[in-house]
């Protein structure tokens, strides 16, 4: 019989990032990682989605300081009062990296709350761009959608009381009363913050 013992230790790097991406979202989490050799390590978030982006862009190199931040309620056609909260910063990559939850599960696939997102992103900042005389060199053409996700990283939550799903995986939302509400919830935070 052979007998193998192996120790191994995960990077540091590593084990942080996978407990940031699990256990960043609401600011008051913190899980305790350890092992059975008694070593453990706390990680804890008061800066919430806004302090994760800070943190996936921490080897890139942002195009601007500040991580901006939204958040807000909105009501769907049912009455159920949704929470939408997003952060976001962009850096000098050319991957769009975009991490989205609906009641702290990841959805892999994005969704509603995606789509909404970078419908509003766009917009938002065509109208901001046109509004402010920034845009002229593209003689009347407004940004595209990828033109405006380039270099960008983002993290958007949803709060839901009964969200839909593409599968019980919950990889994907689909339930369509979102997309609007993220949709206005960014649109209008962002552009207060881009008048400020």
């Amino acid at each position: 019989m052979l007998t193998v013992l192996c120790n191994t230790e995960l990077e540091s790097p590593a084990l942080s990032f996978h407990n940031d991406h699990a256990e960043s979202l609401p600011a008051w989490n913190h899980r305790s990682a350890g092992d059975r050799f008694g070593k453990s390590e706390v990680f804890e978030y008061k800066g919430g989605i806004k302090e994760f982006v800070a943190l996936l862009n921490k080897t890139k190199e942002p195009v601007h300081e500040q991580v901006i931040s939204v958040k807000a309620e909105g009501t769907a056609d049912s009455g159920a009062v949704i929470t939408v909260e997003a952060a976001l910063q962009w850096n000098s990559s050319y991957a769009e990296q975009i991490f989205c939850y609906t009641n702290n599960i990841h959805n892999r696939d994005g969704g509603t709350h995606v789509t909404g997102f970078r419908g509003a992103l766009t917009k938002t900042l065509n109208n901001y761009g046109s509004a402010n005389n920034l845009l002229k060199d593209l003689k009347g053409q407004p940004l595209s959608g990828e033109d405006v996700r380039e270099g960008l990283t983002a993290v958007i939550t949803v709060k839901h009381p009964e969200p839909s799903y593409s599968s019980q995986t919950k990889d994907k939302l689909v339930s369509s009363d979102v997309k609007g509400i993220v949709e206005g919830v960014v649109s209008d935070k962002l552009g207060q913050f881009l008048e400020e």
